[in-house]
């Protein structure tokens, strides 16, 4: 497990709506210190938050954040990109890219990077990344095969990252109430409950979090048939 409570945190694509409440519980938890990431970092008004320029899909943005933020206790990874349409054959080329940029292979490096610094930390660090129940239903084209991919990445960090004493959390949520979900009028988790959840399980020494109904009935809707859950797939009789 690790604790909150005098932690170093990373937290990216901290401008936005989760973001903002990871930062934000974090400090009510007792962080010490917050890196609050963003290509273009907003400032903040407690000292405790460090604003910190980084672009997840640079690798020489990600080695600066390396250098700069080596306390770095706790890393979360919350930057991602959304998709204009969800079909995996009308989304555009440049979306499909900076999906896999951004929700697969930039968390995949930032956490590479990070991992040595954790490593010799002897405990108490923590990785979180924020997977979503999308990734368990491929609805929604690249965004949900990006975030099917770094549920698996996950599971083998944490695997490799287990003896080093590095707690690797996966999250998965369905929609959450922040701008990328305005244009869904489906039921949407408020942030703060969600970030809340998060913390709760990483605290708790949890390897998995499933913040919402969708995302538990998605998971077990894995062992079905593919018909249950993609009913277009089955054959009127």
């Amino acid at each position: 497990m690790t604790s909150l409570s005098g932690a170093i945190v990373l937290v990216t694509g901290a401008n936005g709506g989760i973001g903002g409440h990871f930062v934000r519980e974090a400090l009510a938890r007792g962080a010490a210190k917050v890196y609050a990431s963003a290509r273009t970092p907003q400032e903040w008004d407690d000292a405790r938050v460090v604003p910190l320029r980084l672009d997840v899909t640079d690798p020489v943005s990600i080695a600066a954040a390396v250098e700069a933020a080596a306390d770095t206790t706790v890393l979360i990874n919350n930057a991602g990109a959304g998709v204009s349409s969800p079909g995996i054959l009308t989304q555009s080329d440049e979306e499909i890219r900076r999906n896999v940029e951004t929700n697969f292979l930039g968390p995949l490096f930032l956490t590479r990077a990070f991992a040595p610094v954790l490593s010799t930390k002897a405990g108490d660090t923590a990785i979180i990344n924020i997977h979503s129940a999308l990734a368990w239903y491929a609805t929604v084209g690249i965004y949900s095969a990006t975030k099917a991919a770094l549920w698996s990445a996950t599971n083998s960090l944490r695997l490799e990252l287990q003896p080093a004493g590095v707690q690797v959390v996966g999250v998965h949520v369905g929609w959450v109430d922040t701008p990328m979900a305005a244009g869904t009028t489906d039921p949407k988790l408020d942030p703060a409950v969600l970030v809340s959840k998060v913390f709760d399980a990483t605290e708790a020494g949890k390897y998995e979090v499933l913040a919402d109904d969708t995302s538990v009935q998605l998971k077990a809707a894995l062992s079905a048939p593919l018909e249950a859950l993609y009913t277009q797939l089955s054959t009127a009789e």
